[in-house]
Formats: structure tokens, sequence, C-alpha cells
């Protein structure tokens, strides 16, 4: 099975730049968009012809932000958020089998202090309901768009953005307790330490043709299912968006 997640920084903007029709030329069996930034009256046309036979969609109530898109091609059981109150389309979550799926455009802290204390209240509200379908036995596969750098590797300059939301100590660290809990990060999992890998660079100063980046588009998986984790990538050459597609195969 192969998964995908995309921030793709407007649905409408992708189609319209025909970035999407890479995906005609791979099987993929899940894609997750975030960030499509449409309501359903709003969505392109196009994105009905892409080879998928179910789609399912969280748009924010506020205009032309945020918002999640999930196409697959099996059968499951969908909902929106259950942990949050989430009037700005930030999760999907869908179950098949024994696991638990989530699409999730996470939110940005930057903007100033109370939006931080949105973040770290999602992300703890989160943890608390991972931690409940794992006592419930189920198996999990997170993807999307977190938000935050992990690791000094995960961002090129680490220095200089220590004091930046995305790369603070108490958002790192929410990553070490997601892992703590049981979760593998997928990329590091199969590709270990490698360096100057991201999945997001800003479109200032020519951030991505310079390799100016951060890595905060992620597949998190329950333990139970590292055996069956066979490939995880970020898909760099695919442009359209300010991030990169990353993805994971895994033999379910």
């Amino acid at each position: 099975m192969k998964l995908i997640s995309w921030n793709v920084n407007g649905l409408r903007a992708i189609c319209d730049k025909g970035a999407l029709e890479w995906i005609k030329e791979e099987k993929i069996d899940f894609i997750g968009f975030q960030e499509i930034k449409a309501s359903e009256d709003k969505f392109p046309k196009k994105i009905y012809e892409y080879p998928f036979k179910n789609m399912y969609f969280n748009s924010a109530k506020r205009a032309g932000y945020s918002g999640v898109m999930s196409l697959c091609n099996f059968e499951c059981e969908t909902k929106k958020c259950e942990f949050f109150d989430d009037d700005e389309g930030r999760v999907l979550e869908h179950s098949f089998e024994n696991i638990v799926l989530f699409n999730i455009y996470f939110p940005n802290g930057q903007k100033d202090e109370e939006r931080l204390n949105h973040k770290m209240k999602f992300y703890a509200d989160f943890l608390i309901y991972l931690d409940k379908l794992l006592k419930e036995g189920k198996e999990i596969i997170i993807c999307g768009d977190v938000n935050t750098a992990h690791k000094e590797i995960d961002l090129t300059h680490p220095k200089a953005n220590a004091n930046t939301s995305g790369f603070l100590p108490i958002e790192r660290a929410w990553i070490d307790d997601l892992l703590e809990l049981g979760f593998i990060d997928s990329f590091r999992e199969i590709n270990g330490d490698i360096k100057e890998k991201y999945s997001w660079w800003s479109y200032r100063m020519k951030a991505r043709e310079r390799n100016v980046g951060w890595r905060i588009d992620y597949f998190f998986i329950s333990k139970g299912l590292k055996s069956k984790l066979k490939n995880a990538f970020i898909k760099e050459d695919i442009f359209g968006s300010d991030h990169a597609p990353v993805g994971i195969e895994l033999d379910i």
C-alpha cells in the first residue's frame, strides 16, 4: 500500500498549475491533502478526474483557509475531528480493518502567543486521543503537515530558528512525547540521519532552489506497523506548492 501526504497550499491553485498530473502515473492507494483552502462548491472539476474511488474532505468554516481532503482506493469509515473543536477543518480520521489513519493539517503557532497556545492544546488533546486508541488495540498512521521540525537535522538553520515557532523546545518535545508513546518517524526509520532532506521551503530568497528548508511533513506509524514499513520518501521533484509530497509504502 502506497500512501502520500501533501500540503498543496490551495487545491484550486494546484489543479490550475497541472501539478497533480503525476498521481495518474503512480499506483497510489491513499493521498491526503492539507491546506486545500476550499469548500465543496469551490472544488475544481479536475479533482474528480483522478483515479480514486472515494473522496473525503473537511473544509474550514472560514472561506479560503485551511481544510483537508483525502482520496483513496479502499473502503473505510471516515469522520472529522473527535478530539478538538475543529471549525478550521484540520482533521480527517479514516478507519479500516484494525488501522486508524489520520490526515491532519496541524496549526501553525507563528502568528502570536494565542495561536501558539492553540497549537499546543491541539497537540496535547491529540496525544490523549492517540493514547486512547492505542489502548483499544488500534494500529495508527498519522500523516500531514505537523508544522514542527523535530531535530536540528530537520532544518537548514536550527540555531537561527531556536526561538521561532516550528522549532521551539515545547513543540519539539511534543514529537518526543509522540515517539515515547510508541510511534515511529517513518522517514528516519528508513533513511536514518540523512541530511538536507526537507519538505517545506519558503517562497522567499530562492529557498527551494538553494535547498534552505524544513522537514515538517511526516508519516508517523504505531510500532505494531514497524515490520510492515517498506519505504519512506520525500518527492522533492514534485512542484506546485511550497511543500513537497511525502510518502510511505506499507505491506498491508
